[in-house]
């Protein structure tokens, strides 16, 4: 069974950092896509940035430049680095995985598992 779990949201004024983790167990990291996506209440799960399982990676315009993903293999943890952060970052994020390796940054519908989402709030 695939689990994966996502931790370090909490509140942050603009222009500051803030680093989530996401933790996986089930699944081989080395062989699949990852990413991360964020929703707002009243729109739709957007795509944030995107990892296949060959270490390419895929960044939405609106945090290129801003966000990084990373992925530790031996830990089996996935990164979402996030600097300069502005008010509109404020969403929830979540951690998706799929055992193909060849997406990256997919349409959500692509990506089988998910965690819980983590809340991250910016203030200006």
């Amino acid at each position: 069974q695939v689990q994966l779990v996502e931790s370090g949201g909490g509140s942050v004024q603009a222009g500051g950092s803030l680093t989530l983790s996401c933790e996986a167990s089930g699944i081989t990291y080395s062989s699949a896509s990852m990413a991360w996506f964020r929703q707002v209440p009243g729109k739709e799960r957007e795509g944030v940035v995107g990892i296949d399982a060959y270490g390419t990676t895929r960044t939405a315009a609106a945090v290129r430049g801003r966000f990084t993903i990373s992925k530790d293999k031996a830990k089996n943890l996935l990164y979402l680095q996030m600097a300069n952060l502005k008010p509109e970052d404020t969403a929830t994020y979540y951690c998706a995985a799929d055992k193909k390796s060849w997406l990256l940054l997919a349409p959500e519908a692509s990506y089988e598992y998910w965690g819980q989402g983590a809340q991250v709030t910016v203030s200006s």
